[in-house]
């Protein structure tokens, strides 16, 4: 009659599952420390078990939330064009500490951040026709930067900066 209690804690064949499903996720994309051990406790790993498995895997490089949150910030940035903040939250809800955060957006000062969003609203404008409803354009445009993160104030001076630039562009 075999015994059906749970395996131990320092269950070898434990830690090696945890492991490899560590691995597996990775696979698909990086993680943070934070993201993994959700995982883990998800499917009802211990914590000890959880411990060591990240360590060993943080100790050969494998989990690394600074490099991930700098990877993030460029891509994020770049790509779906986010804000400081919007960037910030993002991270925050991965489980990136504060000061890792505040590191990987450092690259991102003010006039970087209002040279993305002004990209942003010209790319846009230029798929757009000007009607005579400024109100429907503005409003979508705000809406999208707003969406993106930016502050009211920045979002208001480069939509109606970019917007009156492209009228006048128009007009030439």
């Amino acid at each position: 009659m075999t015994s059906s209690q749970p395996p131990s804690i320092s269950d070898p064949s434990r830690e090696e599952q945890a492991r490899a499903l560590c691995l597996r996720l990775l696979t698909a994309r990086s993680r943070t420390r934070a993201e993994l051990s959700g995982q883990l406790a998800k499917r009802g790993y211990p914590g000890d078990v959880s411990a060591r498995v990240l360590d060993r895997l943080t100790a050969v490089g494998l989990v690394d939330d600074r490099d991930f949150a700098e990877q993030w910030v460029r891509s994020r940035h770049t790509r779906a064009g986010k804000s400081r903040r919007a960037l910030a939250a993002e991270l925050h809800t991965k489980g990136v500490d504060k000061d890792v955060i505040d590191t990987a957006l450092a690259g991102i000062d003010a006039g970087a951040e209002r040279d993305r969003a002004e990209e942003l609203i010209r790319a846009k404008l230029r798929r757009e026709t000007l009607s005579g409803d400024d109100a429907r354009i503005t409003r979508r445009l705000v809406g999208m930067l707003a969406r993106r993160g930016y502050s009211q104030n920045l979002v208001c001076e480069v939509v109606l900066a970019e917007l009156s630039a492209e009228r006048e562009r128009r007009r030439v």
